[in-house]
Formats: C-alpha cells, structure tokens, sequence
C-alpha cells in the first residue's frame, strides 16, 4: 500500500485543534486595502473555525494531522 500524502497547500493553511476541529484565517485581506472600511478589515483579523460540512474533506488533505 502506498503512502498517504499530505497536502502541503492545505497544510500551511489550516491547523488541527485539540478537541478534532480545524482553524483558519480569513480572506480578503492581503491586498486592495484602501478601498476597505478599518471596521471590515479589524473583523478579518485573527482566525475562526472551518465549517463542519467542510471538516471531512480536509481529513481527507490532511491524513496525519
């Protein structure tokens, strides 16, 4: 049986948590700023949960996480 592989563009962009789930960080704020109110761009800062319908395909990217 051959290796599982990890997904290495999944892997720098989400981190498993301790209790099973996955955290992300948020978009639209690498660039085109000026244009962004500062209120949009302090709620893009920090990291929130991935959805639950969407944690199963990241098992499958993410098999030794």
């Amino acid at each position: 049986m051959p290796k599982l592989k990890t997904n290495r563009a999944a892997a720098k962009r989400f981190k498993k948590t301790a209790s099973g789930g996955y955290k992300r960080s948020r978009s639209h704020l690498r660039h085109i700023l000026t244009k962004k109110s500062s209120k949009r761009k302090r709620h893009l800062r920090g990291t929130t949960m991935v959805h639950d319908t969407d944690v199963n395909r990241l098992r499958q990217l993410l098999p030794h996480s």
